[in-house]
């Protein structure tokens, strides 16, 4: 890889990796709408035979961006809540909310040539999916892409994922999330479809 796309790719995994920590602090769509344009064009600047296509949570993702990109109006309906604010235990920090019916839109964009991996993607409640864990689980798969190409980011915010990882490998945790939410099943179902309705 000449040095021209080496560098062109750590400006690409940089930007996911600041889009990550947006969507993180800021909770708004328009930083996960952000994160997803970065997930899509540092796959884009892969080469043919490294991108993404293995991951689910990527093509999950990549779906939505798609489907968000071409019908804007979905974007609005994405809800994204700290998980604090909920009646519930969450691994992770915050939710982000997005109507199945989406899901399914996005697996039958026509370009879409993994329809099956789109849908099963996301932790599904009801009528609602939280796609949280596959944003989580996918910067995962970037930063392990960047190594396996000895890509070298030097954003702050690759450097905490790098770390944050490191200290996860030495301690014999796993780098990826389930999405794990305690509560009764049918009450979480409830709280979300509610959470969704509201404008």
């Amino acid at each position: 890889m000449d040095e021209g796309k080496r560098s062109s790719l750590n400006a690409a995994a940089d930007r996911v990796f600041r889009g990550y920590y947006r969507h993180c602090q800021d909770r708004d769509q328009d930083t996960l709408f952000n994160l997803l344009t970065a997930l899509h064009s540092f796959n884009d600047k892969l080469p043919k035979e490294s991108r993404m296509f293995d991951s689910w949570n990527f093509v999950g993702l990549k779906a939505l961006r798609n489907l968000f990109h071409h019908h804007e109006e979905l974007l609005h309906k994405v809800k994204i809540i700290a998980a604090s604010d909920l009646p519930m235990t969450c691994e992770l920090a915050q939710v982000t909310l997005v109507a199945n019916s989406s899901v399914e839109r996005a697996s039958s964009l026509p370009r879409e040539s993994q329809p099956d991996t789109v849908r099963g993607a996301f932790r599904r409640y009801g009528d609602v999916c939280d796609i949280e864990p596959a944003i989580f689980n996918v910067v995962v798969d970037v930063f392990e892409k960047v190594q396996s190409l000895g890509l070298r980011p030097t954003s702050e915010e690759f450097d905490l994922v790098r770390q944050s990882y490191q200290v996860e490998q030495d301690r014999g945790f796993d780098h990826r999330v389930s999405g794990s939410i305690q509560a009764h099943a049918g009450h979480i179902e409830t709280i979300f479809s509610s959470i969704m309705a509201m404008d």
